[in-house]
């Protein structure tokens, strides 16, 4: 994908898209987040801290993926995570934007560590087809969490997004606001699954339903 995008365009774009996962309601009460989007050059923006409520753009930094600040400051909270949003960068080239929440009902998967069936239309609109897989849980940034987090993504090459087991939810997009709207939609879905397993479970899609889903899509030029 081009990352030929001005570092302060894509500032706040990363700010409007925090200010969209609390206008939407998918995030926990303590409001912890961390967002980046892609620059050139192995670069990207990230959140300095992982307070996402009230985010500015003062509050973002300029690093490149082996994790040196090139402009701003990063806490060590969000110094950890350099490497997790790199590895997905590095593997994922049509990921222009990372978002990591701790969504309530998405997150409630990630913690059984049971993986995020798709069985909710809204997914199809972003290319989902199959259940959003879960990272096995190792300490938050390190080698081995990086390591599984792209094991799922060599395993599910299509998947937007991975579980984090018993941490959270991580996905990504073209840019900021798909990757929140994305984020939305998926906290929907995850909610949505609990509450049709108390009326019997969820009922899978249609081999064919990603296929029809676009057709229709292209009838309209319909905007994901």
């Amino acid at each position: 994908m081009s990352t030929q995008v001005e570092p302060a365009h894509l500032k706040q774009q990363i700010v409007d898209a925090a200010r969209a996962l609390f206008t939407a309601g998918v995030m926990q009460p303590a409001g912890h987040a961390n967002l980046s989007g892609r620059l050139s050059g192995d670069r990207m923006v990230l959140t300095g801290t992982g307070q996402a409520r009230g985010l500015t753009v003062e509050q973002l930094a300029l690093v490149d993926f082996d994790g040196h600040v090139l402009d701003g400051t990063l806490d060590p909270g969000s110094a950890e995570i350099v490497a997790m949003h790199a590895g997905v960068y590095r593997t994922r080239s049509e990921a222009g934007a990372i978002i990591h929440t701790h969504s309530p009902h998405a997150t409630a998967f990630a913690l059984a560590n049971e993986p995020l069936p798709c069985a909710y239309e809204a997914l199809l609109r972003f290319g989902l087809t199959e259940p959003v897989p879960v990272a096995g849980w190792a300490p938050r940034g390190s080698h081995e969490s990086v390591s599984n987090i792209i094991e799922c993504l060599v395993r599910s090459p299509t998947t937007p997004a991975v579980l984090l087991g018993n941490h959270g939810l991580l996905a990504w997009a073209r840019d900021p606001i798909e990757a929140a709207r994305l984020v939305v939609i998926l906290e929907e879905t995850a909610q949505m699954t609990l509450d049709a397993r108390q009326l019997g479970g969820e009922t899978p899609f249609p081999a064919d339903a990603l296929e029809r889903e676009r057709t229709r899509m292209a009838q309209f030029a319909s905007a994901r």
